[in-house]
């Protein structure tokens, strides 16, 4: 991959290493600047019924571990926005557009990585759309490679008869870079589960080698394309 701009965008902090970490981890060490836009703090949804100031604690923790997880993967820059966790639904579409472009307008990507349409979660649904709406191929646009992603315990949840089923046909192999994507999401330690849940380090590795397995490498990152423009 030539040395171009790379744009993710993301809910949660924690969604941007589940769903593409060992990319970033890979094209950062290959020259191409990562930058990462995350939308919600993952937070705000937990149970209310909590001591006076945990809340607020949680988020700075999940910010931290955000910060931490971008320098293991070599990001070149990370933002973390403030929009309500689970509830982007209430929020006028338009404004996330906004953001995004911005970004856009900023890093000059020709890569935009972000989530997949089917999956369970409301929010992830919601930046997809907010996405496309901000990547449309209109003259000028540097977007020219448009990639959604699998997050484990949303993606795989949304049974395939309700949404649309993620069925990936783009793969990259981070057959060098796993270590640095698990130790990433290491970084998020209070977001993993135990073993058999999807969101174990245990799982994750599982689905990366299955992956990898699939395109013939020891272990790889599964893409959707939305859209290829060759210029």
């Amino acid at each position: 991959m030539n040395p171009q701009a790379v744009l993710v965008v993301a809910a949660h902090p924690d969604d941007e290493v589940l769903g593409c970490g060992g990319t970033i981890a890979r094209w950062a060490a290959q020259g191409c600047p990562v930058h990462v836009l995350l939308f919600a703090d993952g937070e705000g949804a937990r149970p209310s019924h909590e001591p006076a100031g945990a809340p607020a604690a949680r988020r700075t923790a999940r910010a931290d571990a955000a910060r931490a997880a971008a320098k293991i993967l070599g990001c070149a820059s990370l933002e973390l926005l403030d929009y309500p966790d689970n509830r982007l639904d209430g929020v006028e579409v338009l404004d996330l557009v906004r953001h995004i472009e911005a970004r856009i307008a900023r890093h000059r990507p020709a890569t935009v990585l972000t989530h997949h349409a089917g999956d369970v979660n409301i929010d992830h649904r919601i930046v997809h759309d907010a996405v496309i709406a901000a990547c449309r191929p209109v003259p000028g646009c540097c977007v020219g490679e448009l990639l959604f992603f699998e997050v484990p315990s949303s993606t795989e949840w949304r049974p395939g008869a309700s949404a649309l089923v993620f069925c990936p046909g783009w793969f990259v192999d981070i057959s060098g870079s796993l270590t640095k994507k698990l130790d990433a999401l290491q970084a998020y330690r209070t977001e993993l589960r135990a073993f058999p849940h999807p969101r174990s380090l245990q799982a994750v590795r599982a689905l990366a080698e299955w992956r990898g397995a699939t395109a013939g490498v020891e272990a790889a990152e599964a893409f959707v394309l939305g859209r290829k423009i060759v210029r």
